[in-house]
């Protein structure tokens, strides 16, 4: 993202407490007048820290030189086994297959894990070749660690962003739970 310029910035973990440079946390943020001095948040409220500090949920972390890097919303982690997993890295790395237009991570209940990691595929139709679950995983397998795999791959020709660009992962995580209890 880059360096703070006219505020602070503060990157707490889940006790509340400043993360080491380097590791993941969620990203709060201070104006230098002080809260709610140069904006207004608009939907939902921010979560407010010591300090005036606030925080709209997104997560990320700070190197050595005070840059700024976003790692995923607070929303779209998912937690499985007590491990963090950020939604946006495995997307990254699926998005890096060939034959893959669009990838979706949402988490799905699982009984014994809190949360299991679900892949939603959309291929790209210009493609020679469809990728297969298969060869995703094994592609997969040499860039993420073992609890960040996805434990399903669903192929989808649907549009898994919407007119703006977004992706609206509380809808396809709503679908696809009312599509398993209706089985």
């Amino acid at each position: 993202v880059g360096r703070a310029v006219e505020c602070e910035i503060c990157i707490l973990g889940e006790d509340g407490q400043q993360v080491p440079q380097g590791e993941i946390g969620e990203i709060f943020l201070l104006p230098p007048g002080g809260l709610g001095s140069t904006y207004h948040y608009l939907g939902a409220a921010a979560k407010q820290a010591a300090g005036g500090y606030e925080s709209i949920g997104d997560h990320g972390w700070l190197d050595e030189e005070g840059y700024l890097y976003l790692a995923d919303r607070r929303t779209d982690m998912i937690v499985s086994g007590g491990a963090n997993i950020y939604p946006a890295e495995i997307e990254n790395a699926l998005m890096e297959y060939p034959g893959v237009e669009c990838a979706v991570v949402i988490g799905l209940p699982d009984d014994d894990m809190g949360a299991r990691v679900h892949a939603i595929v959309r291929p790209d139709p210009a493609a020679r070749r469809t990728p297969s679950a298969d060869a995703l995983l094994a592609f997969l397998g040499d860039r993420l660690v073992r609890y960040k795999m996805p434990r399903s791959i669903e192929f989808t020709a649907e549009e898994l962003r919407d007119d703006a660009g977004k992706v609206r992962r509380s809808a396809l995580r709503d679908a696809r739970i009312a599509a398993a209890v209706a089985a």
